[in-house]
């Protein structure tokens, strides 16, 4: 089943990789640009259809607000499917529309999603969404700063999702990579806009980092499985 699951990973990321500069301690790499291209979401049932349904509802009616473009909310939930992740922790829920991907990902896995949101109206939107789209049980929206709120975590994640303020992708990163267990996946949303962040990434031995750099910028970091030997 692992094979499997990583198998899909390499078909996913497979042919755009290119080696930026590995040196002693870290591997960085990063993904050609252009522009990206998809076949359209075909629905496997009418579950599904629905999800899908309230995902073009929402991006038809202009109130998806900074929400991530389809083709990443695709590879978020093609992420969750093929590493079987049970625990997915999101930073920034907005309107709902990239924890309805993840959710359309977990109703494989049997997962469950927890989101942060600051702002009360637009997470009351999201939890209206989930509704609306028969995955609420499936899912945890956290009202409040998420600085404070994801310290009460305790679980380990398999997926962690950034896509909150900026400049504090760090400091998200730093809190609950602890949680992510090994052979987790850590996804940035507009990591060109996180100062710092990349720099944080390549400086730790521990994981290792795909750069898609199409669009506004989306990292996938794996945190592995052996951690790094510290050196003498």
């Amino acid at each position: 089943m692992k094979r499997t699951r990583w198998l899909a990973l390499l078909l996913l990321f497979g042919g755009m990789l290119v080696v930026a500069g590995a040196s002693a301690g870290w591997g960085l790499h990063s993904v050609f640009g252009g522009n990206a291209t998809s076949t359209v979401a075909r629905a496997g049932g009418e579950t599904e259809a629905t999800v899908l349904r309230e995902l073009a509802a929402l991006k038809a009616s202009d109130q998806a607000f900074f929400s991530v473009p389809e083709s990443d909310g695709r590879i978020l939930r093609m992420l969750v499917e093929a590493i079987g992740a049970t625990h997915v922790v999101e930073i920034g829920t907005s309107s709902g529309y990239s924890g309805l991907w993840l959710s359309l990902g977990m109703r494989e896995t049997g997962g469950h999603l927890t989101t942060f949101e600051i702002d009360p109206a637009r997470a009351a939107m999201a939890r209206d969404l989930f509704r609306r789209a028969g995955v609420a049980d499936r899912t945890t929206v956290v009202v409040g700063d998420a600085h404070q709120n994801v310290t009460s975590l305790k679980e380990p994640i398999d997926l962690l999702v950034l896509d909150a303020d900026k400049e504090g992708y760090v400091d998200y990163l730093r809190t609950l990579q602890p949680l992510v267990r090994p052979g987790g996946l850590i996804v940035a949303h507009n990591m060109r806009q996180a100062s710092g962040y990349v720099d944080y990434l390549s400086a730790n031995p521990d994981l290792d980092t795909v750069l898609l750099t199409q669009g506004s910028g989306l990292s996938v970091t794996l945190k592995k499985r052996v951690p790094a030997v510290p050196a003498d």
